[in-house]
């Protein structure tokens, strides 16, 4: 059989405060494409459908549309389970009917224990789960961390192994060795920061989720998918997409990447050229920016004048630093300054923004009082 491996959709996540649902809307979209261009039997998703264990009403509305048109128009088998993001109570419900459509959402432990049989494939479907829920399951006390749950759990898989059939492990973990950035939540559990990939050698592949990146882990039989978007800078580089995967004569997998809404570049230039027409409509001022600031003077309302020109800055940085020179002349020309200047002065470097007319207002109420303080002492 053909199956398509992706993960760590965060429907919901916002990226410094922007919000990326149309962006995920798209790159869901352009899922389900691949999946019919490819041809594929079955789509699993593993793990993290969602950021937050409470998502927003629009994240869920874009899902459940997205399931909508994959399993219910296109009528696409759908394997899925909880991430760590997700909150196992809320997404089961409703999954007992929705298997009924081949879309099996697993979300508890004692679930990953009835494979999924598929054409010559067997898919195990272990959902994140937190070292207690192995403890109660296999009712053992001496189970205290996750690399010990995964001893007890591959176990009992391999026992359920039919054999002349492929065996896929779908689950959401950190496996030791791998590569995290920086929009991973760490998953920490009893002291142990994952499980040994040794302890995966028996499946025919293992497809992960957690981490962002698809390079995160060199493994003959196991993948991470990695994130559909970029959620971090650390992201900038990484290529983004899904896993085609191939059981047959042998497993075999190739990534095809997805194009996105907006693209995540970083910018070196000096204020001068970022505010000019020439140069910023050679770029698509839509995407994420990353801008790396050449200036070493205080540009003063900096990033007001920025955003008006770019909607979507991620951060700025200096590539020199200011301008100590810069620093030192304007100490000197501070002390003539009134308080209430040296107030505003501070806080348009500290801030790169004017304050506010209500702000300026604070202030100067503020400096009557201490000054009335003063009087009565």
């Amino acid at each position: 059989m053909r199956f398509l491996h992706t993960a760590d959709w965060h429907i919901g996540k916002k990226l410094h405060g922007y919000d990326l649902l149309e962006d995920q809307k798209k790159s869901m979209k352009d899922i389900l494409e691949i999946a019919k261009k490819e041809n594929i039997d079955a789509l699993v998703i593993a793990g993290d459908l969602y950021d937050r264990s409470v998502p927003s009403v629009e994240a869920i509305e874009a899902f459940n549309q997205q399931m909508i048109e994959m399993n219910l128009e296109e009528k696409l088998p759908i394997l899925a389970i909880s991430g760590n993001h997700d909150s196992s109570t809320r997404l089961e419900a409703g999954a007992p009917w929705f298997s009924q459509t081949n879309f099996h959402l697993y979300t508890r432990l004692e679930q990953a224990f009835t494979p999924i049989e598929w054409a010559d494939t067997q898919f195990f479907l272990l959902p994140y789960f937190e070292p207690i829920a192995a403890r109660l399951y296999f009712e053992d006390e001496s189970i205290r961390t996750l690399q010990q749950a995964m001893v007890r759990v591959v176990s009992e898989m391999e026992s359920l192994f039919a054999p002349n059939k492929k065996h896929v492990l779908v689950s959401h973990f950190f496996v030791a060795g791998s590569e995290k950035s920086d929009s991973e939540t760490k998953i920490e559990v009893g002291g142990l920061d994952g499980v040994p990939g040794s302890m995966l050698s028996s499946f025919d592949y293992v497809a992960l989720g957690h981490l962002h990146g698809k390079d995160a882990l060199h493994q003959e039989n196991a993948r991470y998918s990695g994130s559909p978007l970029k959620f971090s800078l650390s992201e900038m580089n990484q290529k983004k997409g899904v896993w085609i995967v191939d059981t047959e004569p042998t497993i075999s997998y190739r990534f095809v990447e997805l194009r996105p809404l907006h693209e995540m570049i970083e910018v070196t230039a000096a204020f001068k050229e970022l505010i000019s027409p020439e140069f910023y409509q050679n770029i698509n001022r839509e995407n994420y920016l990353q801008i790396q600031l050449t200036d070493r003077a205080i540009i003063p309302n900096m990033m007001n004048q920025l955003r008006q020109i770019y909607p979507h800055i991620l951060s700025v940085e200096r590539v020199n630093g200011r301008d100590e020179g810069t620093k030192r002349q304007t100490n000197v020309q501070q002390k003539e300054l009134s308080p209430n200047q040296l107030i505003a002065t501070f806080f348009e470097e500290m801030t790169e923004e004017p304050l506010t007319e209500k702000q300026q207002v604070w202030v100067a109420d503020a400096l009557q009082n201490l000054n009335e303080l003063e009087r009565r002492k």
